[in-house]
């Protein structure tokens, strides 16, 4: 079967997937299963079985009134909500009331396999492979987050370890680990709100590689503008993204400051080997363990694109301004200095205002922008 043309392919309906949808709609762009002849159009495309991106896949205990980081999407307030009410519940029916109510006619569950180029022509399409079909695009919108790509360090003698160990994201609350001695390895927001709400019901033990750099000033618009600098700067040269953390150090948090007056916000050294019942220590000392909980973050989910061979050798993909630099027809949204969610509204616009600017800008120099709904 031929590939389907379309203009744009978004990939991806988290946060950054559905703010681009919403500006092609606004820009005119059609769902391409609903337009008609001389439409622009897109088709958006996540591999989830349901709206709601990541939020869907939370800990239970996660909760409105402590979730970090909710903006609304474009167009359309996050509805109100009690501040107890778990928020893999209160955002995915939200997302998808947000898809009903703009008609973005997103394809799910679909796959996306491959992207790569059709052809050596810089100017022609983009071929998005999925499980359901292939797609010629003459730009792609990439906004796949990083929850599918869970980081799980290698330490010598993990599988040996005879407890469980489990990643951040598979994580569901606290009660599972009941009675338990569970060791928290990581320095981020995830590790240590964790931290907090495990230590009251097991026995934790906290680690992390570096001493974490706790940052009394609020994280204010100065604080959020030269972090997001920072990260801007490593994805121009082509460095994996990094955390926001990495730029800015450890802003405390109410479940931080919870942790610290219960004396539970203990920092201890990165282990030096996994054994049977524990963990090793630096100084040789030993600590019993019954679960490794891996607070350990996660990394942009990029596999598809790797036929377009766009990875620097120090990992990453040279981006400036949401854009690919080494393939300007594809766009990353979510990624680097827009991984936040007022980040990722914010690209899913800029990419959709440069698009249309640049179809703009080839009609007027008498190039082909013809339209490729049939």
């Amino acid at each position: 079967m031929s590939p389907a043309p379309v203009d744009v392919v978004v990939i991806g309906a988290g946060q950054a997937g559905l703010s681009a949808a919403y500006h092609l709609q606004r820009r005119g762009f059609a769902p391409a299963g609903r337009a008609t002849p001389g439409d622009d159009t897109y088709v958006v495309l996540d591999a989830n079985h349901r709206p709601g991106g990541a939020w869907q896949h939370r800990w239970q205990s996660l909760r409105m009134g402590t979730v970090n980081g909710i903006h609304e999407l474009p167009g359309f307030a996050v509805p109100p909500a009690d501040p107890r009410a778990a928020s893999r519940d209160i955002l995915p029916a939200y997302f998808a009331e947000y898809e009903a109510r703009l008609a973005l006619d997103v394809q799910r569950p679909v796959t996306v396999r491959a992207v790569r180029r059709a052809d050596e022509d810089p100017d022609g399409r983009l071929l998005v492979e999925t499980d359901a079909g292939t797609w010629a695009a003459r730009y792609v919108v990439n906004a796949t987050g990083t929850w599918t790509r869970p980081f799980w360090p290698r330490y010598p003698g993990q599988e040996r370890f005879r407890g469980r160990q489990l990643h951040v994201g598979d994580y569901v609350s606290a009660d599972e680990f009941a009675g338990e001695r569970v060791v928290v390895v990581g320095a981020g927001v995830s590790a240590v709100q964790l931290r907090d709400e495990i230590s009251h019901v097991a026995d934790t033990f906290w680690v992390t590689r570096r001493d974490p750099e706790w940052i009394e000033d609020d994280f204010d618009v100065p604080a959020r503008v030269a972090a997001i600098a920072g990260v801007e700067a490593r994805v121009r040269e082509g460095l994996p993204p990094g955390s926001v953390i990495s730029v800015t150090g450890m802003h405390w948090t109410p479940w931080a400051r919870a942790a610290q007056a219960r004396g539970v916000l203990v920092r201890h050294p990165m282990f030096a080997s996994i054994e049977a019942d524990g963990v090793r220590m630096p100084d040789g000392t030993f600590e019993p363990a019954d679960v490794i909980l891996w607070a350990t973050g996660f990394r942009p989910a990029l596999d598809h694109l790797s036929p377009l061979r766009l990875r620097t050798p120090e990992g990453g993909i040279r981006v400036a301004n949401g854009r690919s630099i080494d393939e300007p027809r594809l766009f990353l949204i979510g990624y680097g200095p827009s991984q936040s969610t007022v980040g990722a509204n914010r690209a899913g616009r800029d990419a959709v205002r440069a698009i249309v600017a640049e179809w703009a800008d080839r009609a007027e120099r008498g190039g082909t922008a013809e339209r490729s709904a049939a």
